[in-house]
C-alpha cells in the first residue's frame, strides 16, 4: 500500500469537502440534479488526477501537450471562463427581471394614486 503524499491528502480533503457541499446544496434545494451531476463529475475527475497523475500526462500527449499538469491547468482555465460566462448571463437576466419588476410596480403605484 502506498502512502499518500501531503499534497494528495490535502487535495483529497478539499475534493471531499467540495463534493459534500454540492450534495448539501442539492439536498437543500438550491442545486438542481444536473448541476449536482456536473460538479460530482468534476470532483471525480479531480480525484482521478490526484491518484493517477501519470495518466494526465498520457491524456495531455494525446491532445498535443507535453505535461499532464498543463492539460489540467488549461482545462481548469477553460472551465472557469465558462462558469464566469454563465454567471454573467445569470446576473444580466436577474438585472433585466428586476428592472421589469420595478417598472411594473412603479406604474401600478401611479395608477393607484390617480384612482
Amino acid at each position: 500500500m502506498t502512502l499518500l503524499l501531503p499534497i494528495q491528502l490535502g487535495l483529497l480533503l478539499f475534493i471531499v469537502f467540495a463534493a459534500t457541499r454540492a450534495i448539501a446544496r442539492f439536498r437543500g434545494g438550491s442545486l438542481h440534479l444536473g448541476s449536482l451531476a456536473f460538479w460530482l463529475c468534476v470532483w471525480a475527475a479531480a480525484t482521478l488526477a490526484v491518484f493517477f497523475p501519470n495518466e494526465t500526462t498520457s491524456i495531455a500527449q494525446m491532445v498535443g501537450i507535453s505535461r499532464g499538469v498543463d492539460v489540467i491547468v488549461y482545462s481548469s482555465i477553460a472551465l472557469l471562463f465558462y462558469l464566469v460566462f454563465r454567471a454573467y448571463i445569470y446576473i444580466e437576466d436577474l438585472r433585466t427581471q428586476i428592472s421589469t419588476l420595478i417598472r411594473e410596480l412603479a406604474l401600478r403605484d401611479v395608477k393607484k394614486k390617480r384612482a
